[in-house]
């Protein structure tokens, strides 16, 4: 659960804490910039960005979970959102921990300490048995980012979203008891 501060996870460097209805602007900064977007094949139009937002909130009453807003320590900025999610597979709802951040903070290693984070919250606090990340399978970046934190390919299946035929792998990283 959340801290004082509204944090719900901290690392080193980052503080992870529930999206509010006023991150809007900041996650304009990620969902509205199409470099940042390129696995989505497109940039969001401020309709969508609410649909994402509200649905983060709606996670969060439903799961007591979400993707959430991911903050320097030291400034407070705004840096990207990280966290769990439910998302459909082949294999049916697997829990997932998902990633998207500002480029402008991309290869300095915070989607690594963050979705690492997230895991450890997933295996810990939540119970789970396993974590998956469903990745675009032309998203390089993220892919190193599931390696580097132990989860390995497990299957592959395609996503149709936007109008595209979309080729995604299964990462899985299994609880070791």
């Amino acid at each position: 659960m959340d801290d004082i501060n509204g944090a719900v996870l901290e690392t080193e460097r980052l503080r992870l804490r529930r999206l509010r209805p006023d991150d809007f602007g900041n996650l304009c900064l990620i969902l509205q910039d199409a470099e940042a977007m390129y696995a989505y094949e497109h940039a969001f139009s401020d309709a969508e960005v609410r649909q994402w937002l509200d649905k983060q909130l709606a996670n969060y009453a439903r799961y007591g979970f979400g993707l959430w807003a991911v903050e320097l320590k030291g400034s407070g900025e705004f840096i990207g959102q990280c966290g769990l999610t439910m998302q459909g597979t082949p294999r049916g709802e697997r829990l997932e921990v998902g990633y998207l951040f500002c480029r402008a903070h991309w290869h300095r290693g915070y989607a690594t300490e963050a979705a690492a984070a997230c895991m450890d919250y997933a295996f810990g606090a939540l119970g789970a048995d396993e974590v998956c990340s469903i990745i675009r399978e032309n998203n390089l970046a993220s892919r190193a980012v599931a390696e580097r934190n132990g989860l390995v390919p497990e299957g592959r299946f395609t996503k149709h979203y936007y109008g595209v035929e979309m080729p995604h792998i299964v990462y899985v990283k299994r609880k070791k008891f």
